[in-house]
């Protein structure tokens, strides 16, 4: 394997001017799923490579439950610096292991706060609470309390089905047209699933800190994606705009940053102007010749590459470990 095992670790850096160019000049859909996918795939990537460096280079330490042969010099070849990197991938992997059960056990608290919250309101779309507080945000699945409506079927529905959860401090501050444009944005996010998006690259994120970047563009193109489906849906682009300045200016965000929300933390005077400007194309994905297509096929080409040789570390170290194992 040599040095190409540790390729994974660093091919995430290649994505930072990819996330730029992304989200200025991709549909935000298109964008949001590109940049989904690609730190899923290199988180994974990286994950694995930690994985196989530790197996390699702590299989010699006393103690170890590993078997014997794993430890002959013959596998320690296939890792440079073994002893070093092994050592150094025990914390690291540690680091990841904690750092997402932590996001994962964070993101399931909240929701379920969530959902206690609204038992007791009826069981409707939009839950509306009494609180002086303004915010807003989609939350997504499962079931807040209320009687289930339709018997049996009813009650699948509303488990499967999200809500929109605002306040009347938030209400209270918009008008009747920003208020249509806030429950659009919302059924926008529901319909998308962006709370699994948003929550699959804050685990990339976690599992690699090179990948930040692309956490926060996924952020931020999630949004603008829901606000260009708001202003599809009720025709108007200023009023959505004027909806997410005024929740910005009154609101709190939203409990998690898992949780979407109209005025969601991050660059709401970018979300405004394009809002002001024309709506962006529609494009499954931009030609090779424009700047953003080469960028764009330079990341897949590089997520690629990473899967590509985490794979052949994989199998390759799979292979060396078995020919070690005693019969």
């Amino acid at each position: 394997m040599g040095v190409f095992v540790f390729m994974p670790l660093v091919l995430p850096l290649t994505a930072w001017p990819v996330a730029r160019l992304a989200e200025q000049h991709l549909h935000p859909r298109t964008a949001t799923r590109l940049l989904t996918a690609m730190a899923a795939v290199l988180a994974l990537c990286s994950t694995v490579c930690l994985g196989l460096v530790m197996v390699v280079g702590t299989a010699q330490l006393p103690g170890n439950p590993l078997p014997d042969g794993w430890s002959d010099p013959e596998v320690r070849a296939a890792v440079p610096y073994d002893e070093i990197v092994g050592k150094a991938a025990i914390p690291a992997l540690c680091a990841v292991v904690v750092a997402c059960g932590r996001t994962l056990w964070r993101h399931a608290r909240v929701r379920r706060r969530a959902h206690r919250a609204l038992a007791g309101l009826p069981d409707t779309e939009v839950a509306v609470l009494p609180d002086a507080v303004p915010y807003a945000y989609a939350l997504p699945g499962g079931r807040s309390g209320g009687a289930p409506r339709g018997g049996a079927g009813g009650a699948a529905r509303g488990r499967r089905a999200g809500r929109v959860v605002v306040t009347t401090g938030l209400l209270d501050q918009l008008r009747s047209a920003e208020r249509r444009a806030l429950f659009a944005h919302e059924r926008a996010h529901l319909a998308a699933r962006h709370d699994r998006l948003l929550l699959a690259v804050r685990l990339a994120a976690r599992a690699n800190p090179f990948l930040r970047p692309l956490r926060t563009a996924v952020a931020y193109t999630a949004e603008r994606w829901a606000d260009e489906e708001a202003a599809r849906t009720i025709g108007s682009r200023r009023t959505v705009a004027r909806a997410i300045g005024t929740a910005a200016l009154v609101s709190r965000g939203t409990p998690a940053p898992t949780l979407a929300g109209l005025a969601a933390p991050g660059p709401v005077p970018r979300r405004v102007a394009a809002l002001l400007g024309p709506a962006p194309a529609v494009r499954t994905w931009p030609s090779v010749f424009t700047s953003v297509g080469l960028a764009a096929w330079g990341a897949a080409a590089g997520t690629a590459v990473s899967a590509m040789s985490s794979a052949n570390s994989a199998v390759t170290m799979v292979l060396i470990l078995h020919a070690a194992t005693p019969l």
